[in-house]
């Protein structure tokens, strides 16, 4: 990552920060950019707490505005930089905003303290607690979501601030009670004038890792930078605390070696490695059934409950074995761990099902990276076998729209048994020389043997979608972004 005296506005980045005052000195806080996932679960976590809380975004856009206005929190649409004149004891900057933000920039000269979202909820919500912070490439939100389940259901009342929304409820965020915090730990950047990792300032009690694979491209030079952020991570919990690793990927095993913690390997029985090591946390008997998977979890080599997941993807049982170690190890019974992973519903935008209209099965997923595309797609299967998966992707995020991610997307999506794919538009920071060719992607597709086509935009391909898709299908719509409300229109048209 990049060191703020390498950029050309450094002089806008490097400053002396004013420091922040005690939590119980503290009582209103302002955000920018509240409406987005983190921000607005920061927002409620805020009210809940007892702040006073208000905040700005470009457009106060619903759910989230809706959800906020629900909570009295007030949201400023536009940027105005006299929102927090003499208004905010404390602002929070969305790492969207750059140092010519107008309220960012009025923050700075006015020398109003202020933070990333990672370094407030560390400040004022994980100091007194155990924070159990979910990390790696792929996985985290829906292994945080169901962390947060099962010690919910063991009884353990943990906090959580989650980048997604737990099926049944529409809380991201929650005080809780227990000693535990369960934190979703990105491993991109805080903010404009602090360029670590977020995860890195959550200063983990328990932590998981759940794969590790190079990402983030606009971030992250190469491989090695990549890695590096996750040594500086596995090195923060202490002798006494935890760090449960995915025992399957050779990279995150030898995250082993860089940690003063206790280590717990997970993964498959009968996935060990040639090395010999054995996994402390195991699935035996893993099985894919209609609607789920079931398998026996094996503690340090005994049998300790029998776990039926209502979650397709093998992955997804890898992210029931960290999840089962860390409750463990937080004093949740085995039985109540079973239970609490049988009773989670998923999280929205996870292999979320929206509609079943025609006898076609639609189903949205928030997968963006190509490995993360491929296990999806390999997940549906196995959750509704027999079906005829179309994929509908859009290369949204700033990594997955570089032409380096050409041929890793038409391999995973080659998978699926038709691919109908959205062109993204080119923002102001993308180089068009680095973008990728949805065209050359759908034709790989195509030379792979599955048909693929490649359109402009959602919209365009909406028509042609409607008249492939047919009875027994599943339409399979894949994005990080609202892919312009695609998934609704789907829904709707093939309803009427």
């Amino acid at each position: 990552m990049r060191r703020l005296e390498e950029f050309s506005d450094a002089h806008l980045r490097v400053f002396e920060r004013p420091p922040l005052s005690p939590p119980e000195a503290i009582e209103r806080v302002y955000l920018i950019g509240i409406c987005g996932k983190g921000m607005g679960a920061l927002a409620e976590l805020l009210a809940e707490a007892g702040f006073e809380v208000r905040g700005s975004d470009q457009a106060a856009y619903p759910p989230m505005s809706t959800r906020l206005s629900a909570r009295g929190i007030t949201v400023d649409e536009g940027y105005d930089a006299a929102h927090i004149d003499g208004w905010a004891d404390l602002v929070v900057v969305g790492n969207a905003a750059t140092p010519t933000h107008p309220e960012a920039a009025a923050a700075r000269e006015q020398r109003v303290a202020q933070t990333s979202l990672p370094e407030a909820l560390a400040h004022l919500f994980l100091r007194q607690r155990q924070p159990a912070v979910v990390a790696g490439t792929h996985g985290k939100t829906t292994t945080t979501g169901l962390l947060t389940h099962v010690l919910r259901e063991a009884g353990l009342d943990p906090g959580f601030l989650v980048g997604g929304v737990m099926v049944g409820e529409e809380a991201t965020s929650g005080l809780g009670s227990g000693p535990v915090f369960c934190v979703e730990g990105d491993e991109y950047d805080a903010a404009y004038f602090d360029k670590r990792p977020k995860m890195i300032l959550y200063q983990p009690h328990r932590a998981i890792v759940t794969s590790l694979e190079f990402d983030h491209a606009d971030i992250y030079d190469d491989w090695d930078e990549y890695q590096r952020a996750f040594h500086a991570f596995v090195a923060l919990p202490p002798p006494d605390g935890l760090l449960v690793l995915n025992g399957e990927d050779a990279e995150v095993r030898q995250l082993a070696d860089r940690t003063w913690a206790r280590v717990r390997l997970y993964g498959e029985e009968g996935k060990e490695p040639a090395s010999g090591e054995t996994f402390d946390i195991a699935a035996r008997g893993l099985t894919a059934v209609e609607g789920g998977q079931t398998f026996t979890l094996v503690v340090h080599g005994e049998a300790v409950a029998e776990v039926r997941l209502p979650m397709g993807g093998r992955y997804n049982a890898l992210n029931a074995l960290a999840v089962a170690a860390v409750a463990l190890d937080a004093g949740a019974s085995a039985e109540a761990v079973a239970r609490g992973l049988g009773s989670f519903r998923g999280m929205k935008r996870r292999q979320e099902v929206i509609a079943e209209e025609a006898g076609v099965l639609v189903v949205d997923d928030f997968a963006h990276h190509p490995t993360a595309v491929e296990a999806t797609i390999r997940g549906v299967r196995e959750r509704w076998p027999g079906r005829r998966v179309t994929a509908v992707f859009e290369p949204r995020s700033n990594s997955s729209r570089r032409a380096a991610f050409e041929a890793p997307y038409a391999h995973a999506l080659a998978t699926a048994d038709a691919l109908f794919l959205s062109t993204p538009p080119l923002r102001h920071n993308d180089d068009p020389a680095d973008f990728l060719d949805a065209e050359a992607v759908a034709a790989a597709v195509r030379d792979a043997g599955t048909p693929a086509r490649a359109y402009p935009s959602a919209d365009a391909l909406l028509p042609d979608l409607i008249g492939e898709l047919r009875a027994g299908d599943l339409a399979l719509v894949m994005s990080n972004g609202s892919f312009d409300g695609l998934v609704a229109k789907l829904a709707s048209q093939l309803s009427s």
